[in-house]
């Protein structure tokens, strides 16, 4: 059946959920309440619903019927409107003429749908269940959404739960969203995160999944991976697919993959060698070599091909968190052999010239995550020297100032970040002592 449409889990045995942490934020916003559509597709308590046999037999029989429906292959199909509405909620509105206080009741209607699909809704409407297979679920779930079928809807996600298998799992998955079918979307992500070695080498739908809909994936801690070289081998067979529209995506696709438990051979071998990343220049700097921290700093060369060395460090670091920021690159923190350091320095490998300080951050830390968002540096999290923290900072660097912004709930180090776009309340957390000129104190916030 197809449809159209940092430390990962390293074993095969099921993580622990997170306790969510009862510490509060430090800035908080009022709550907009946003009405849910309620999940009906997997009740715990499901069983079949008997339903009395006369309703059917006068309907073979076409006894005591007081409506018509004229199905999209203009089969006129004699039903009783009372039984119909009582398992739609959309009939009972049409008949009844709710939208049209005062008219007649209707009692002949037309709907979009094929006369074969229709008589399986009634199937349901006069017995109580109806025929679902793998050849007739993936259009019998939307009409049974659309006419609000419960019953139906309910039937459809019991069979395709059952059916979840490697090469149709993403389409269920995607499927399920699509309906607001809650539970069983969980049932396919869970799917998904224990099956996905096998998911990548026999499902058709990988190549086919969104950028977001990959990242969301690959970026999960539970997902179930022998090895983090399956995950690169995803990012690697996604982009391929589509090399030009997707090569994009690469930098943001691998800070998926947890190099860390990756070989230095395999790192060498497979990732640098292969094309979209070999046609960019990588940096590394700093680092222990077993015996010391170090300072240096080194490029790899796309139209050589070889590493060079470039200006090292001011300061030895390992534990070292470096990124790109406008025109530089940006060493932060780290530990230096003898303490945790709140330092940081930049390099413009453009311009050339030494590694230049920076505004030394209000905590030292080594081991944490740096990401950009509204065109500063975020720095989240570490440890420094005595324990993890959770305290973020923001660099801004038109004013080559740091400034607070809102700590995590928990104290990570070691951990990953990333940044979503059109977030209605980034700002809110973005900065909190930032410098507003001209501003009261009660502006400072915001």
């Amino acid at each position: 059946m197809e449809f159209n449409t940092k430390h990962r889990k390293l074993s095969k045995t099921k993580n622990s959920a997170r306790t969510p942490s009862a510490n509060k934020p430090r800035l908080t916003k009022k709550k907009t309440v946003t009405r849910k559509r309620k999940c009906v597709c997997l009740p715990e308590n499901y069983s079949i619903v008997e339903f009395p046999a006369i309703w059917n037999e006068l309907r073979q029989n076409d006894q005591l019927c007081d409506g018509t429906i004229i199905c999209r292959d203009m089969k006129s199909i004699r039903i009783h409107r009372a039984i119909l509405s009582a398992v739609s909620p959309y009939f009972k509105a049409i008949f009844v003429n709710s939208l049209k206080k005062g008219q007649p009741e209707e009692t002949e209607i037309f709907v979009d749908v094929p006369s074969y699909y229709m008589g399986l809704i009634l199937d349901y409407a006069y017995t109580g269940t109806c025929t679902v297979t793998v050849e007739n679920v993936e259009k019998l779930l939307p009409y049974a959404d659309q006419f609000d079928v419960v019953g139906i809807i309910q039937l459809c996600c019991q069979l395709l739960m059952q059916e979840l298998r490697p090469h149709n799992c993403l389409g269920i998955f995607k499927f399920a969203r699509c309906y607001f079918c809650s539970e069983l979307e969980k049932k396919g992500k869970l799917y998904i995160r224990q099956n996905f070695a096998r998911i990548l080498k026999e499902c058709n739908e990988f190549k086919s999944l969104s950028y977001e809909e990959l990242e969301d994936i690959l970026r999960d801690d539970e997902l179930n991976v022998r090895n983090e070289e399956i995950v690169f081998q995803a990012v690697k067979t996604w982009v391929e697919h589509d090399l030009e529209n997707r090569r994009k995506y690469v930098p943001a696709l691998l800070s998926c993959v947890r190099f860390g438990h990756i070989s230095y051979k395999y790192f060498k071998s497979k990732i640098l060698q292969w094309q979209p990343v070999a046609d960019d220049e990588i940096y590394i700097v700093g680092g222990f070599n077993g015996q010391e921290v170090l300072s240096s700093a080194e490029m790899f060369d796309p139209e050589t091909r070889q590493w060079c060395f470039i200006r090292s460090m001011l300061s030895p670091r390992s534990g070292v968190s470096l990124i790109a920021y406008r025109d530089s690159l940006y060493a932060l923190g780290g530990f230096n052999g003898y303490s945790r350091l709140n330092t940081g320095e930049r390099f413009c490998p453009h311009r050339g010239g030494d590694w230049q300080e920076i505004t030394e951050m209000f905590s030292a830390r080594s081991n944490f995550a740096t990401v950009l968002l509204d065109d500063m540096i975020f720095v989240i999290g570490g440890f420094n020297g005595s324990t993890t923290i959770p305290h973020v900072e923001c660099y801004d660097g038109d004013t080559l100032e740091w400034y607070d912004a809102a700590p995590m709930n928990l104290n990570r180090s070691a951990l990953s970040a990333c940044v979503l776009s059109g977030l209605p309340n980034a700002r809110s957390f973005s900065y909190l002592a930032k410098a507003v000129p001209a501003a009261g104190a009660d502006q400072a916030h915001h």
